[in-house]
């Protein structure tokens, strides 16, 4: 039982640029669904919004232009997994255990479905997005364990949340359909051809390694000074 008091009281840190402006409009929403939505239902809105992105990314083999799709299954992925909560906080239907062992596990299914679309596509090589998801679970895993252990919820890292990412890959879709130069770019490095998206997924890879060895060791250290060693 102490876990899962650990897990309702933890605090949810969510520090975005649009953070305030997000959490207006998911209330209004939420106050707006019809009696008949439930959270379990927008969770597979959500899903449903995760695998129509990959899917977009994958049929980019035939047209640039299906990165439209993926950007749309990007909006619908945000509206069911970021609705999901709300509408229990705002019905005051919250179901702690549950919710948490759902919304995470899904969220990793939603997060293999696009990393996968994005290297299944011409447009990145499946080892950076494979090194992308791995480094999402690690932040999750990380996530999880501060959740456990000092009843910290943190939901973005240098004023970064999922909504922050799913804006920058819907403008990055934007310029690779509007400007075809981009899509052809390309720069040999390691007898190996590298597209612009890739150079892009490669700097985002390195930047969240950083923020992730930063993190941890932050952690790390402030769990050495509450658990000290012990003196024989």
């Amino acid at each position: 039982m102490a876990e899962h008091n650990e897990i309702r009281q933890a605090e949810r840190i969510q520090t975005s640029v649009i953070n305030k402006l997000e959490r207006k409009a998911l209330i209004w929403l939420a106050q707006r669904q019809p009696r008949w939505v439930t959270s379990d239902m927008l969770t597979l809105v959500g899903t449903a919004g995760a695998f129509i992105v990959g899917l977009g990314f994958v049929l980019t083999r035939y047209s640039i232009d299906w990165l439209w799709l993926s950007s749309a299954g990007l909006v619908i992925n945000w509206y069911g997994d970021s609705l999901d909560g709300t509408l229990a906080r705002v019905r005051n239907t919250q179901r702690p255990i549950y919710g948490y062992y759902l919304d995470h596990t899904i969220d990793c299914v939603n997060e293999a479905l696009m990393f996968v679309g994005a290297g299944l596509s011409p447009l990145m090589h499946m080892d950076l997005a494979l090194a992308a998801f791995i480094l999402y679970l690690f932040m999750t895993i990380n996530v999880s364990i501060n959740a456990h252990l000092k009843s910290e919820f943190r939901l973005t890292y240098a004023k970064l949340g999922p909504t922050e990412f799913r804006m920058l890959i819907i403008i990055a879709n934007t310029v690779l359909i509007a400007v075809p130069s981009v899509t052809t770019f390309s720069i040999s490095l390691g007898g190996d051809s590298f597209t612009l998206l890739d150079l892009v997924a490669a700097a985002i890879v390195a930047l969240l390694t950083v923020i992730y060895i930063a993190t941890i060791t932050n952690d790390a250290r402030k769990y050495a000074k509450i658990d000290p060693p012990k003196r024989r």
